[in-house]
C-alpha cells in the first residue's frame, strides 16, 4: 500500500496520507503494521527458553531497526531526481516509520516477555494477562494526559530554506490539537530539538497552507507561520499511543495461540474488531477526530478495529476455508517486507538506477524513460502506475535469481 500510495498518492489524493483530521487508506498503513508485528510476537514468545537471551535479541532487533530507519529517512538520501549524498549531523531527523516499528517492538516484546501470568478461568484469556492491560491503561493515561494537560508556549523555528530567518508560533494553549500549538510537537521540539523534525509535514497540505488542498500547492496569501514550521508524525509522544495498537495485535496472537477451535478464535476476533470500530467512529463524531500525526485515540481504536477486521477475513480465507493462492503474493511481500520497503518505498531503487546516466546526471535511466514517455501531461498517471510495477518487477525479479 505505501508503494501505491507513494507514487500515486500525488495523482489521488484520497488514497494519500489525510492532510490532518480523517483516516485514508494511506493511513492504515502504520497501524496495520504495528498490529501484526503484535500477533508475531505472541506466536514467537508462545515458549521463551531464556527471558535473558529473549531480551537481549528484542534489543538488539530493535537498535538495527533504529539505525536503519535514520539512515534511510533521516536526510542521508537526498530523493529522486539528486545525487548527491548525506547529511548535516545538526538538522539529521531521529524518527521515521522504522524508528517507531523499532521503539513500538521493543516496549511490547520487552513486556511478554517479562510481565507475570495470572491464573484464572473467569474472564479467560483478558485475565490471564492482566498485567500487559494494566500496562496498557498506563500507557494510554500518560498520553491522553500529556495531550490534553501540557501548556504548550510559544516558539520559534528557522525556515527550512533560509537559516538566517526565525519564525514566531504564538501558543499558550493547553488541549490544543491544532498542527501549530498541539503536545505532540511540543515533546518532540523540546525532547529532539525543533531542527530534527520532518521539515515536510503532512499539515502543508491543509487548506490553511495549500491552495490545491488535500494535494501540495503554493501557499495562499493568508497562510500562518506555522505552514512553515516543522512536525514530525512519528514523533515521541505520538509513538506512546501507537504502543497500544501493537499490544492489541498481541492479544489476537494470544487468541491464536490459546483458541484451538475456529468458531472460538473468529468469535474472539469479530467482538474486538467491532467494538473498536464503532468506538473509535462514535469518539470522532463528538469531536475527538481521528488524527494520524497526533495518533489520536479515536484514531488508535478505529485503526486498530479495522485492523483487526481484516485479519479475521483473511484468517477466515487462508486458515478456515485454505483459499491460499489468492493470497500467495501478499505471503511472499510479508515475508520479505523490510527488503521491499527499504528498496522501493524510500526510493532507494530509484536513487541506484537514476545513478547511471549519460555524460550529464541529468539524463539518467530514470529521467529519460520519463520525459520520453510523458511527452503529455494527461499520461503522467499512467507513467505512474508503471512506475510502481516496475519497482515491484524489479524487486521480485531479484529475489527469484
Amino acid at each position: 500500500m505505501m508503494i501505491l500510495v507513494d507514487n500515486a498518492g500525488g495523482e489521488w489524493p484520497a488514497i494519500n496520507h489525510s492532510p490532518w483530521n480523517g483516516v485514508t487508506l494511506a493511513d492504515l498503513v502504520m497501524p496495520f503494521f504495528l498490529f501484526i508485528v503484535g500477533v508475531a510476537l505472541a506466536l514467537v514468545y508462545k515458549k521463551i527458553p531464556s527471558k535473558l537471551d529473549s531480551t537481549r535479541k528484542a534489543i538488539l532487533r530493535s537498535l538495527k531497526l533504529f539505525f536503519l530507519g535514520v539512515f534511510l529517512q533521516g536526510g542521508y538520501f537526498h530523493g529522486e531526481n539528486d545525487l548527491s549524498y548525506g547529511v548535516d549531523l545538526t538538522l539529521i531527523r531521529w524518527c521515521g516509520i522504522l524508528q517507531r516499528i523499532a521503539f513500538v517492538y521493543v516496549i511490547v516484546a520487552l513486556c511478554e516477555v517479562w510481565l507475570p501470568r495470572v491464573q484464572g478461568s473467569y474472564f479467560g484469556i483478558m485475565q490471564n494477562y492482566l498485567f500487559h492491560w494494566i500496562f496498557v491503561v498506563v500507557t494510554l493515561t500518560v498520553y491522553l494526559s500529556l495531550l490534553y494537560g501540557l501548556k504548550v508556549p510559544h516558539w520559534q523555528f528557522e525556515l527550512p530554506n533560509n537559516r538566517n530567518i526565525t519564525m514566531t508560533v504564538t501558543c499558550g494553549t493547553r488541549s490544543n490539537l491544532d498542527p501549530a500549538c498541539n503536545a505532540v510537537g511540543y515533546v518532540d521540539r523540546q525532547i529532539l530539538g525543533v531542527n530534527h523534525l520532518d521539515q515536510q509535514p503532512v499539515f502543508i497540505r491543509t487548506e490553511s497552507c495549500s491552495i490545491n488542498s488535500p494535494d501540495y500547492g503554493p501557499l495562499p496569501a493568508d497562510a500562518p507561520v506555522w505552514c512553515h514550521a516543522p512536525f514530525d508524525p512519528e514523533g515521541i509522544l505520538s509513538s506512546v499511543s501507537a504502543i497500544v495498537t501493537c499490544f492489541i495485535g498481541l492479544h489476537y496472537g494470544h487468541f491464536i495461540v490459546q483458541c484451538k477451535e475456529h468458531k472460538q478464535r473468529i468469535i474472539n476476533f469479530i467482538v474486538p474488531a467491532v467494538i473498536l470500530l464503532a468506538l473509535g467512529y462514535v469518539l470522532h463524531l463528538l469531536g475527538i477526530k481521528m488524527n494520524k500525526p497526533l495518533y489520536s485515540f479515536s484514531y488508535m481504536c478505529f485503526t486498530a478495529g479495522a485492523a483487526g477486521a481484516v485479519f479475521c477475513l483473511l484468517y477466515i480465507l487462508v486458515d478456515v476455508y485454505d483459499i491460499r493462492y489468492p493470497t500467495l503474493l501478499l505471503e511472499w511481500m510479508g515475508m520479505n517486507s523490510l527488503i521491499i520497503y527499504t528498496l522501493a518505498a524510500t526510493d532507494v531503487l530509484v536513487v541506484f538506477i537514476q545513478g547511471f546516466y549519460w555524460k550529464q546526471p541529468q539524463k539518467n535511466l530514470v529521467r529519460s524513460f520519463s520525459s520520453q514517455v510523458c511527452s503529455r501531461k494527461s499520461w503522467e498517471p499512467w507513467i505512474s502506475q508503471i512506475s510502481i510495477i516496475g519497482e515491484l518487477l524489479v524487486t521480485l525479479s531479484t529475489f527469484c535469481r
